[in-house]
């Protein structure tokens, strides 16, 4: 696997770069990450057949501070993802989502009209802001991921959030990845919600057009699965939430097998 980067709107944007030759994907981290939780995905079976890229989102990762934080928003990120896909010769990709990444993909969809599919974890589709309260569970981890300054204590919290109750999973990468991301991203992102700067997330997925699989581990700790279900998306993969058992927040890397299934069977769908 390769780490390179690409000036993109002019911000330096680190990305990983798998050795396969199919197909390809592209992903998109959650809050406070970066492209290294995609790591085990892109280094098994899966990226040694598919051509996968994974950037870090400004101020995550690799990537340097945005020097204009009107990029720590959705319509920001989106403009982002757009950019490099279109940088990387990737406009007609698969584009991968997880949570706040999720988020990004469905902003920046009618900006990438030659893209195949969406394959999205972690996120509920709003309109508004309003309708968060009822798209997430009500847990106080989540206050993290719009804080400026974070403690290590508060990092592990919002973490833990990441899995299911129970995991297993390490969470020392995912603590190092909150605290290394540029708090600005966390408060700008909050700033831009709170006064309505994204689009409206349920007439896109509505009106998209193109296959959108929706993932939830059986175990998550954040999104509420009932608002997901009552959801109108046409195009939706297999007409259903898709469950993952034994995960929460993160199954690609909770339980990375079965996800990557998933994903392989998202994509033989699309041909």
């Amino acid at each position: 696997m390769d780490e390179k980067t690409v000036t993109v709107g002019g911000q330096r944007i680190a990305f990983l770069e798998s050795a396969g030759s199919q197909r390809t994907v592209v992903f998109v981290h959650g809050n406070s990450c970066s492209a290294r939780t995609w790591r085990q995905l892109m280094a098994g079976p899966f990226g040694q057949r598919f051509r996968c890229l994974a950037l870090d989102l400004p101020g995550h990762g690799r990537s340097a501070p945005a020097s204009d934080h009107s990029a720590y928003s959705l319509p920001g990120y989106a403009a982002t993802l757009a950019g490099f896909a279109g940088a990387l010769g990737a406009d007609d990709a698969v584009i991968v989502g997880w949570s706040l990444g999720g988020h990004i993909a469905i902003e920046a969809a009618p900006g990438l009209p030659r893209v195949a599919g969406f394959l999205v974890f972690g996120t509920p589709p709003v309109a508004s802001a309003a309708q968060m309260a009822d798209a997430f569970l009500p847990n106080p981890a989540m206050n993290t991921g719009f804080t400026a300054s974070v403690s290590p204590e508060e990092a592990l919290a919002f973490a833990s959030s990441f899995v299911a109750p129970g995991s297993a999973l390490p969470l020392d990468e995912f603590v190092t990845d909150i605290l290394r991301t540029d708090g600005a991203a966390r408060t700008g992102l909050f700033a831009s919600i709170g006064e309505g700067r994204f689009a409206d997330e349920l007439d896109i997925v509505a009106t998209l057009g193109r296959p959108l699989a929706i993932l939830q581990g059986d175990g998550e700790q954040l999104v509420n699965l009932g608002y997901l279900q009552q959801l109108a998306i046409p195009s939706l993969w297999r007409g259903a939430v898709q469950i993952v058992p034994g995960a929460g927040h993160a199954p690609h890397e909770e339980v990375p097998d079965q996800f990557a299934g998933l994903l392989e069977q998202f994509i033989a769908d699309l041909d």
